[in-house]
């Protein structure tokens, strides 16, 4: 019998994601063929197809896709949903395998895999590198991606004639597993084959050619669900790489527009490189990059690993901010923070001897720390769709910290604070005496390290 799969309208199969997903699931629509009805119509017939071509396992995956799985937020919740639906009902599967290209400078792409008697899927991130790899470079997924095929499918048993090709290393792999039978299928998205999904069988005979059919009809669904997840994770991540981790969850969550901001108290931490002016002029520019992508690296190491959140990088300096909740979580934000500094200027020194021993200058820089009310959120400008908006903090304890920062190389300090925050820390700084800082009306005490 056909599954009854009831949807009011085409938005139905994006409710409850965000604007991003919608918009990937609207455009993995648009990119169906011209001549293909309208998504409600797929849907019944694909089920219908299911149905006919009798695999009951498919329909049902398919209903529970269409009523449950495609409002999961996740993509490994999904594909863990999806891969038990099908086994459960009676899919001959091993092995289920789907694998997402993203956009992020670190991760080239995800894959989530759901192995036989596993509850949830695995998730595996493979970095750039993957992509040149050998790998990469023998598997069929590499094929697919090249859009020769779309799809390729190995019988890994004895005797199983011409599909039994053994022309992938993945396919040992397989056997070696207890696989009788590979197929991966490309998941075409706008802009070419971005995503696949692999599934491998136990059973002795492998799949069934009418089991295959009935899979094929859950590729169109697949990849309307699979893009919108992906949409959601390319923002979330972007939004985090960019603008920080509670920046980017804040305007994920609705707070975009120009003037939307909250008073925040936070141990304040500004950094600088001293001398990038001078290196700018005098090395390569690759060099440079490299040298300040060293320099950020060792500088955000210690303040991500310590619950810090860098909200710019601002040509060779970094504000980031340790945001307290309460008087309580004062004292113990602003240890956090000298701590994480402490731990930078360590990271430096070894990063010297690194570079001494391969003929290249020491790095200097001086850190301002100061603990206050901010302002956190948006200001730019606005442009209508042109518009250009910071998420960040702003305000004169943002000021001081930063101001406190240029007394480094004038006292000869790596690190300054304000008294603020050095009369939570006790006896770890010392007075290094009162000075005029531009902007501030009374000359301002700052401590430095014993």
């Amino acid at each position: 019998m056909a599954a009854k799969i009831q949807i009011a309208n085409d938005d139905d199969l994006s409710d409850g994601l965000l604007p991003a997903a919608r918009a990937g699931v609207q455009a993995a629509a648009a990119a169906l063929p011209a001549a293909m009805p309208p998504v409600p119509m797929v849907a019944r017939a694909m089920a219908g197809e299911a149905a006919c071509l009798g695999c009951p396992a498919v329909e049902a995956a398919f209903q529970w896709m269409l009523e449950e799985g495609r409002l999961l937020p996740d993509l490994g919740e999904f594909v863990s949903g999806l891969a038990l639906r099908l086994s459960k009902c009676g899919f001959p599967l091993l092995r289920f395998f789907v694998s997402v290209r993203t956009l992020h400078p670190q991760i080239a792409a995800i894959g989530y895999v759901w192995n036989k008697g596993d509850t949830l899927a695995k998730r595996v991130a493979r970095d750039h590198a993957v992509m040149t790899s050998p790998e990469f470079i023998t598997s069929p997924l590499r094929v697919l991606y090249q859009g020769e095929v779309n799809e390729i499918r190995r019988r890994l048993t004895p005797g199983a004639g011409a599909e039994a090709a053994n022309d992938f290393p993945i396919l040992d792999d397989m056997r070696k597993q207890g696989a009788t039978d590979y197929a991966i299928f490309a998941i075409r998205l706008p802009g070419g084959v971005r995503s696949s999904v692999s599934i491998a069988s136990d059973a002795p005979e492998g799949f069934a050619e009418a089991q295959l059919a009935a899979f094929r009809t859950l590729i169109p669904l697949l990849s309307l669900i699979i893009e919108a997840r992906e949409w959601a994770y390319i923002a979330r991540s972007l939004m985090h790489v960019y603008l920080g981790s509670n920046a980017g969850e804040a305007v994920l969550s609705g707070q975009i527009q120009r003037g939307d901001a909250r008073t925040i108290a936070a141990a304040i931490w500004y950094c600088d490189l001293r001398g990038f002016t001078q290196m700018s002029n005098e090395l390569p520019r690759d060099l440079v990059i490299a040298t300040l992508n060293d320099y950020f690296d060792t500088v955000a190491r210690p303040v991500i690993a310590r619950g810090g959140e860098i909200l710019k990088f601002i040509g060779d300096a970094m504000l980031a901010i340790f945001p307290m909740r309460d008087d309580l979580d004062r004292d113990r934000k602003c240890r956090i923070a000298l701590d994480a500094a402490m731990a930078a200027l360590a990271g430096l020194r070894d990063l010297n001897e690194l570079r001494m021993a391969t003929g290249q200058s020491a790095l200097k820089i001086g850190i301002g720390l100061h603990a206050g009310s901010v302002s956190y959120g948006n200001i730019g400008a606005a442009q209508g769709e042109d518009a250009r908006l910071d998420f960040t903090v702003i305000g004169p304890a943002v000021n001081l910290a930063e101001r406190i920062e240029t007394l480094c190389p004038i006292l000869d300090q790596p690190l300054l604070a304000s008294r603020q925050f050095a009369s939570i820390c006790g006896s770890t700084l010392k007075y290094l005496g009162s000075h005029p800082l531009r902007g501030f009306a009374e000359p301002q005490d700052v401590f430095g390290l014993p």
